[in-house]
């Protein structure tokens, strides 16, 4: 008799086993088990089409699921049952104050016509930016004033369609899937007679939506294009045959021109002349959203019901008004420092540049204005950059490789620079030792072992020529084996103060008192000896009463090094921490059979203010202090752990 056939393997070799296993149990057929055979061939057929069904079998159960769906069409659909409709492209989008001058003085008034052109040359190539409503100005002094005009880069496009109650869809696509949604004019006319027009707004919310409601709702379709779709008059208000629906919307080179900054329109309202003045560069720029943004965005979605009551309410609305996002940060001011009750605080980092301008930070409160609830005020902030410099010395056996020294510490730059980039740039993202270790280890079957040393910085922009106080905090616990410890652990780039022209540094006196210090004869000659406080336990650096008048870093910042506990970093609220590439170094030694035979050149990733030379000495600006932050971070921090572990200085 035959023996059970096992169902559960999906590889085709191990289907082919099994159906051999089965064939022995019978004795009709002798020559299944040899590969030249007929019978044989019959059985890698039969094995060939259980593998197909079975795969996509297993396909098609896992587009059932929003988790594991793969194609965009199945992630649009799961997304549609949870009332989320996917980001479509974006314009990039700046704003312009116009002046243009008027001649004629029985002119009292100029208007800038919806689809007028403004043009820009960015990056070598000549795009064409236009306003998307009709914007009216009064004549003053013979020119007309327009203020903070919106303009998206793209072109206009229009698509108009009859109503048909024949057509059982009854849904109207917007032929392009460059168009930015947010831009959609929908208007619908009476008949190609009757030229009224009910200009129609977007259903946001249906709880507000009646019989006699004039809106629209949209959604993706197949292609990644867009279909508008109307009421039934039950839920909004039905069309009727002959009614032409008319589609406006920008289509858009997503994001090529984020970053224009010139402007200039060639007329306005029959006008010339125009001089224009950007109020804020291009940016918001995007492509359409991503298969895992929809994944991750659509639950949020779900869950916030428009309402901003909690934090991953906010993370789920924010997209909604600022697509241009690239990471989110939320916590409520009671866990604010100090804490700020009544008011949610927001920070992000846009996807193109770094911060927002201040329009855009207004524009974001106004939109969450219709989510909030009446209690709790938003306030958008900053990220807080912690920056970490990591100095790299590993082994290699070059009998391992035919790359060279030089080759094998650019492919490490290259490792933490995507490390940095594509793993702790956003908010509560840590930096983890063991993982970089573990990268760097990985990279080439030649690497050996190495060893990391981590210092943190952060930037200060002081006021010139002020007197002020300072607060810097780390977050992380900084390394403090003792009071009174000789090796401060705290540095800084150089600055000068008022009464003064030499640099000077601060460091601290090991025991939580900052001091000021200015190098003679290489030697420390300290003018403040109480500057300011530093707790190693929190990483709160308090500087007090600093009037600086230049700084040695070019874009007028100091910044304050610190060498932390824990060689693990963990952010908290609004801080992102990044490898500073510029400040970091690479080492790599040569080792064959467990002896190092020789060292390999020392390679400076790039520059931060400060350069590392041979003898352990660090350079800011024009002044060298033989006991700066290189040989404090080496007697310090003697005690990393190699890429076998992730211990600190101070025994983590």
């Amino acid at each position: 008799m035959a023996g059970k056939l096992q169902v559960t393997e999906l590889d085709f070799d191990n289907i082919k086993t099994n159906l051999k296993t089965y064939l022995k149990g019978q004795s009709e057929f002798s020559d299944y088990n040899f590969e030249g055979s007929g019978l044989s061939t019959l059985v890698d057929l039969l094995a060939y089409n259980t593998h197909y069904l079975a795969m996509n079998a297993n396909y098609f159960t896992n587009e059932m699921f929003l988790d594991t769906a793969t194609t965009r069409d199945s992630v649009v659909s799961h997304a549609k049952e949870l009332g989320y409709t996917p980001r479509s492209a974006r314009a990039p989008k700046a704003f312009v104050d116009v002046s243009v001058p008027v001649v004629n003085p029985n002119i009292t008034s100029v208007t800038m016509s919806k689809g007028t052109r403004f043009t820009t040359n960015f990056d070598g190539t000549t795009y064409g930016f236009l306003v998307n409503e009709d914007i009216t100005s009064s004549v003053s002094g013979s020119r007309a004033n327009f203020v903070n005009v919106p303009i998206y880069e793209g072109t206009l496009a229009t698509a108009k369609y009859t109503v048909d109650s024949n057509n059982p869809d009854k849904k109207y696509l917007i032929t392009s899937n460059r168009a930015d949604t947010t831009t959609l004019k929908v208007s619908v006319q009476t008949s190609a007679t009757d030229t009224r027009l009910a200009t129609y707004k977007l259903a946001t919310e249906l709880t507000n939506v009646t019989a006699t409601s004039q809106v629209y709702f949209l959604q993706e379709e197949h292609h990644g294009e867009f279909e508008v779709y109307f009421g039934d008059n039950v839920l909004g208000q039905g069309l009727v045959d002959g009614n032409i629906v008319i589609l406006e919307y920008i289509v858009t080179n997503q994001a090529e021109a984020n970053g224009a900054t010139l402007f200039s329109a060639p007329s306005i309202g029959g006008q010339s002349g125009a001089s224009v003045t950007t109020i804020a560069d291009a940016t918001g720029g995007d492509v359409p959203e991503t298969i895992q943004s929809i994944k991750y965005y659509a639950p949020l979605n779900y869950t916030a019901q428009n309402r901003a009551v909690t934090a991953f309410d906010y993370k789920a609305l924010i997209p909604k008004v600022y697509p241009n996002v690239k990471s989110i940060q939320v916590w409520g001011g009671e866990d604010n420092d100090p804490p700020v009750y009544g008011q949610v605080y927001v920070s992000l980092t846009p996807t193109a540049g770094t911060t927002l301008t201040q329009s855009q930070k207004a524009n974001i409160v106004s939109d969450l204005k219709q989510y909030n609830i009446a209690s709790v005020r938003p306030v958008i902030v900053d990220p807080e950059v912690l920056y970490v410099i990591v100095d790299i010395d590993f082994r290699y056996d070059p009998n391992k490789t035919v790359k060279t020294a030089t080759d094998l510490e650019s492919g490490i730059s290259t490792i933490v620079s995507n490390y940095s980039g594509d793993t702790i740039e956003k908010f509560d993202s840590m930096f983890r030792y063991s993982e970089l270790s573990r990268l760097i280890d990985n990279s080439d079957s030649s690497i050996l072992s190495n060893i990391m040393n981590i210092r943190l910085y952060k930037a200060i922009t002081p006021s010139i020529a002020e007197s002020k106080q300072y607060d810097v905090n780390f977050y992380n616990a900084i390394y403090h084996p003792y009071d009174n410890n000789a090796s401060p652990v705290l540095s800084s780039t150089g600055f000068t103060i008022a009464g003064s022209t030499e640099t000077h540094f601060f460091d601290d006196n090991g025991s939580g008192v900052i001091r000021t210090y200015r190098m003679v004869a290489d030697t420390r000659t300290y003018v403040n000896t109480n500057a300011g406080t530093i707790d190693y336990e929190t990483g709160a650096v308090v500087i007090n009463n600093l009037n600086v008048t230049s700084t040695v870093n070019g874009n007028g910042t100091i910044h304050i090094f610190t060498i932390p506990d824990s060689n693990d970093i963990i952010p908290v609220r609004n801080q992102l921490i990044s490898i500073d590439l510029g400040g970091s170094s690479i080492t790599a030694q040569t080792d064959q059979n467990g002896t190092t035979a020789s060292v390999g050149s020392h390679t400076s990733v790039g520059s931060f203010g400060g350069t590392t030379t041979g003898t352990g000495t660090v350079t800011f600006g024009t002044t060298t202090s033989t006991t700066s932050v290189a040989s404090t971070a080496s007697s310090s921090s003697s005690s990393s752990s190699s890429s076998s572990s992730s211990s600190s200085s101070s025994g983590y």
